[in-house]
């Protein structure tokens, strides 16, 4: 019973494959005209996985930059405190609760204290915030094991972009003036300890970290915080009263934006690589049915179908796409696995762009990203390799034997 139905299925198969390998000789015999179109494809192919290699990576560096410099596992923010209200700092303080003094006793917790201040470098005047960070924390990068040292002088940091704007150096001192928990101005002179570099400036720009014991001293806040920043992969489950968690995709909704907007702008730019490549192979597909109507007469006189013989010119213009990979993936793997390792170097005015780049930017790429764009420009190149065929459709075998489309 089964006969007939396998045999019609071997035969379409071999049908098929004949089909194909029509088609690929067909397309290499065209010679340099083939050659161009995939070459210009497979740029475009190159640069739309770079372009978004560079995306990926950009969001990837800055993210795990920022987190382990300054987010942890996500922070509880005093409910007064608003970091774009440098007003609400006046009140932004509160006695640590004791949910979270317990988890910073068990080192899975850091308090940050935060306050308004001035500083008078070279007889200047400059307002700035002043942190104070547990010396013994472990929780983030910032390295405030080096603010130790004697009662006698109040240790301080001060990231590198800070120091080359006001021309300070490791070992100066400088005053500062802040104001305690009762409005009393004090002022003490703090000395430069290390100037740290790093390519977060949310730590950086216009701040001066010292420790938390001094500060709360100092401002005669004891047990006092603004912010308590968690350690990664450490959950509280319980509110706490009067403190707002702010988990990481609240704190990093900046940056996903930032990385969101760039990748559609650099959609634009391979949009119109890839229009250009396949307007090239329109025309090509226009200019093969145009040459070739004979050819086409002769295989619907030997009883090819219109179906097949649209199938056959498609699967032609659909090979570009095929070669165009096998290219890209010739010249393009070397390349992008030289950027991924050895960087990108940015110019340095981007260091005061407000994002945590640092002097190199490394391209990520993934098996995702590079199948999606096998996949997207396979697509793409078979529906406009489709489209000059349907002509065909309405074509008869007497007038394509004598050379006429219509």
């Amino acid at each position: 019973m089964d006969g007939p139905s396998l045999r019609t299925g071997r035969y379409k198969g071999r049908y098929s494959m004949l089909i194909l390998k029509l088609a690929l000789r067909n397309i290499l015999g065209a010679g340099i005209r083939t050659w161009l179109n995939v070459a210009a494809l497979s740029f475009s192919f190159v640069v739309i996985i770079f372009v978004q290699g560079m995306y990926n990576g950009m969001n990837d560096q800055v993210e795990r930059a920022t987190i382990d410099a300054l987010y942890g596992g996500g922070q509880f923010w005093f409910k007064e405190y608003d970091p774009y209200d440098p007003l609400s700092l006046t009140d932004a303080h509160a006695v640590i609760p004791a949910d979270l003094d317990s988890l910073i006793k068990n080192n899975e917790a850091t308090p940050i204290l935060i306050r308004q201040a001035a500083i008078y470098p070279n007889g200047r005047f400059r307002n700035i915030l002043l942190k104070g960070i547990d010396t013994k924390q472990s929780i983030l990068s910032l390295p405030s094991f080096l603010l130790t040292g004697d009662q006698g002088s109040i240790p301080a940091l001060i990231g590198s972009r800070m120091a080359k704007s006001i021309g300070l150096h490791k070992g100066d001192e400088l005053t500062v003036q802040w104001r305690d928990i009762h409005g009393t101005f004090d002022a003490r002179d703090v000395k430069i300890v290390e100037v740290m570099k790093t390519s977060v400036q949310e730590i950086d720009n216009e701040q001066i970290w010292i420790p938390l014991d001094r500060m709360q001293s100092l401002t005669t806040m004891p047990g006092q915080a603004t912010i308590v920043v968690l350690k990664k992969n450490v959950q509280i489950s319980k509110q706490i009263a009067g403190w707002e968690f702010r988990s990481l995709d609240y704190l990093l909704h900046d940056i996903h934006a930032l990385v969101r907007s760039k990748t559609i702008q650099g959609s634009v730019l391979y949009t119109i690589l890839l229009f250009l490549a396949m307007l090239a192979i329109f025309d090509t597909q226009v200019l093969s049915i145009f040459r070739r109507k004979k050819e086409i007469g002769t295989l619907m006189a030997l009883g090819m179908t219109r179906t097949k013989i649209i199938a056959l010119f498609t699967m032609e213009g659909a090979f570009h796409g095929v070669l165009a990979a096998i290219v890209a993936a010739a010249y393009g793997i070397p390349l992008l696995d030289f950027a991924a390792r050895t960087g990108i170097a940015l110019p340095g005015a981007l260091d005061n762009a407000g994002i945590a780049l640092g002097e190199k930017l490394f391209p990520a790429y993934s098996a995702g990203l590079i199948a999606g764009t096998a996949i997207l420009v396979l697509y793409v190149t078979t529906i406009v390799s489709f489209l000059p065929t349907r002509k065909i459709a309405a074509l008869k075998p007497t007038d394509a034997l004598r050379g006429r489309l219509s």
